[in-house]
């Protein structure tokens, strides 16, 4: 199978490392790509929002299946221009894609699918901000309604801020503050059949003990070993599934990666948000964990066969990343930064830890920061504390000036707490 990833991110270097190591994948094919998956794919320029360009490459490259990675794509309609090319896409229609890029619309499909989640208020005037906000007192929780590149949601005590921000968005979802720990749970489908994968924590602020601004995510491990054991079964009948039939009633279809954002409140599981695609770094962790080969499971997504395939098959290793990220992130990063001891870690982590790009690319031959988050260092091990020492020994071997990282992923779970 020939395969076209589109995409700059760690996520789509994820998916190409897993692509890269699936003995059906005869070629792969990434655009634009990035530094480190030059080394898994052949990259090619190409505009990931032009729908158009998209089809076209494909096209000229004979792919089989295209895998688009990132939201802003999708909800342009990129996936729409490769199917009428006719050609398999793993990744939901433009339409569908509002799961994602309209959080008030993400509301009325819950609403209607009987998906519990926070209670909600859309607002567009500064009066409708106040009266919102009133209601449900602090911790404010004010979510951009569009797209924001995993930035559009700010949570804080700060009355004042919260409402500078809601003001500075066109429409805004303000709802009621959800207590209890994060779980990113991410399901495949085509439509009609979904097929969850393990469930994993990201680390949405910037510094350690949760302190500092949001990002669009620090870190990440799974398995969840402080999970319940049913969690899955219970996000599947009261979320996942609900949802893909609620999105076909309608006559959107959704088919491609399904993302639900949970909260474990005290009241129950809770979805704060969906992603219509792939999270980045949750992807890391739980593709280092699938032993499925990924491309089958892609294709039987993108061509309606999903109900066909043999259930997925999960490795009993424990996988964590880490994400080093440039000097002033999550504000404006410098870039142009040299990256060294990337051989480094090639020769003395590899199998069990590996870096993966996100914001890099080359000058000359010299491999600089391009980005905000640069790398992924991600690591498997027996449990969550041989994964994070390989992760944090790889991390070591990296040097890049300014840069930053938590050194707390997956500690509190590593030790049992």
């Amino acid at each position: 199978m020939k395969v076209l990833v589109i995409g700059t991110g760690a996520r789509e270097h994820a998916l190409c490392h897993s692509l890269s190591n699936d003995p059906d994948v005869t070629a792969l094919h990434c655009a634009p790509g990035n530094a480190g998956i030059a080394e898994a794919a052949e990259l090619h320029e190409v505009d990931p929002l032009d729908g158009a360009a998209v089809a076209a490459l494909a096209t000229e490259l004979g792919a089989e299946l295209v895998v688009v990675g990132p939201e802003a794509p999708l909800v342009a309609g990129v996936a729409d221009a490769v199917r009428e090319a006719g050609i398999p896409v793993f990744g939901p229609s433009g339409e569908a894609a509002q799961l994602e890029g309209s959080k008030a619309f993400a509301k009325e499909v819950m609403a209607a699918a009987g998906v519990p989640t926070a209670r909600s208020y859309v607002c567009t005037t500064p009066q409708e901000v106040a009266e919102a906000l009133d209601a449900f007192g602090a911790p404010y929780v004010v979510k951009d309604d569009g797209l924001a590149a995993g930035k559009g949601v700010v949570v804080t005590d700060d009355l004042e801020a919260a409402k500078a921000h809601a003001n500075a968005c066109e429409r805004v979802v303000i709802e009621e503050f959800l207590d209890g720990p994060e779980v990113s749970l991410f399901a495949i489908t085509d439509g009609v059949t979904v097929v969850p994968l393990q469930p994993a924590q990201d680390f949405k602020r910037a510094l350690d003990g949760d302190e500092g601004p949001n990002t669009g995510g620090m870190g990440a491990y799974s398995p969840l070993p402080w999970a319940d054991p049913k969690l899955v079964d219970e996000v599947m009948q009261t979320v996942l599934q609900p949802t893909v039939d609620e999105m076909r009633h309608r006559g959107t279809p959704f088919s491609g990666l399904l993302y639900a954002g949970l909260a474990i409140t005290s009241r129950g599981v809770r979805v704060i948000e969906f992603n219509a695609r792939f999270g980045d770094p949750e992807t890391q962790v739980v593709l280092a964990r699938l032993k499925t080969p990924l491309a089958g499971v892609l294709l039987a997504a993108a061509d309606g066969t999903l109900d066909d395939l043999a259930p997925l098959r999960w490795s009993e290793d424990a996988a964590v990343t880490v994400v080093v990220a440039s000097h002033n992130y999550p504000g404006t990063p410098r870039t142009g930064d040299p990256i060294t001891g990337l051989d480094e870690v090639a020769a003395k982590d590899a199998p069990h830890a590996y870096v993966l790009h996100a914001g890099t690319k080359y000058d000359g031959d010299t491999v600089v920061s391009a980005g905000g988050r640069v790398l992924s260092v991600t690591a498997t091990g027996a449990d969550l504390t041989q994964a994070r020492e390989r992760a944090y020994a790889a991390v070591s071997r990296v040097r890049l000036d300014g840069s930053q990282h938590r050194t707390d992923i997956a500690a509190k779970a590593a030790a049992g707490e």
